[in-house]
């Protein structure tokens, strides 16, 4: 991610999975708020309707809340859907942001960091296929522990 964020040269950079679990089909959406010149950070939500969601797990969904429920009382923003890994961003604000984590860690960090930019960010209803870990889901509790380090840590230490 950090190379690719390094040598993109075009105005926004999207942040896509490679496990195709959001849509490519959803990024007129997520461009939309750049394209009327509103946003400078545009996160897809998996939670604000518009498309139908594949169900498959209560307790990540219960953790996703959690954890963005806890980084907008940090940061001050009304976000449904931080750990989204769908984020399109000015291509000049991404790249002047230092990425310190690796893995699910970045949400969160990445989430601190525009919020303390005072960027403009919008959100927008996307389509989202879960997969089962059968299908090769890597997330784990593990990683939810480390989200709520990364949401203090990146807003009340940096």
């Amino acid at each position: 991610m950090r190379t690719g964020i390094t040598a993109a040269t075009g105005d926004v950079v999207i942040i896509q999975d490679a496990d195709l679990e959001y849509n490519p089909q959803d990024y007129p959406l997520l461009l939309e708020p750049f394209t009327q010149g509103k946003a400078d950070v545009v996160f897809g939500s998996r939670f604000m309707g518009g498309r139908p969601p594949r169900v498959v797990y209560y307790w990540h969904f219960l953790g996703n809340w959690v954890l963005t429920t806890m980084s907008n009382m940090f940061t001050n923003i009304n976000l449904t859907d931080m750990e989204t890994c769908y984020k399109a961003f000015r291509r000049e604000i991404i790249q002047s942001i230092a990425i310190e984590e690796n893995r699910f860690g970045f949400e969160p960090e990445i989430t601190a960091k525009v919020a303390k930019m005072g960027c403009r960010i919008f959100e927008v209803g996307i389509s989202y296929y879960s997969r089962t870990y059968a299908e090769g889901k890597k997330i784990g509790w593990k990683d939810g522990f480390r989200a709520i380090y990364c949401i203090v840590k990146y807003n009340l230490f940096r």
